[in-house]
């Protein structure tokens, strides 16, 4: 099994969801986070799940109804560990610019 390592962006972005759906949605705030938590650790058994996207990081959709999230992470195969690097809803535009957080 993969170990599975939630970066200190990806640990935020996990907080600012889940204060937003407070403030908008209280009663599936916590069964979104857990759902959030659920499909990350599918990783662990299936760390190349996730579809391919540029410079050989993978995207894992999260579905949430009609609307879901996205995990950007990147899968180590020598190591066996899978990053990952950020969430965001599927509404929100794009990723961080990684080189400016580096």
């Amino acid at each position: 099994m993969a170990e599975v390592i939630v970066s200190e962006l990806a640990d935020a972005d996990l907080e600012r969801l889940v204060d937003f759906l407070i403030k908008q949605e209280p009663v599936s705030a916590l069964a979104t986070y857990d759902l959030l938590f659920g499909a990350l650790e599918v990783l662990r058994t299936y760390p190349s799940i996730g579809r391919p996207v540029e410079d050989g990081l993978r995207e894992l959709v999260i579905s949430r109804g009609s609307t879901g999230y996205l995990a950007l992470y990147e899968y180590n195969i020598r190591t066996n560990q899978v990053v990952i690097l950020v969430l965001r809803h599927q509404r929100e535009a794009g990723y961080f610019d990684r080189d400016a957080a580096e």
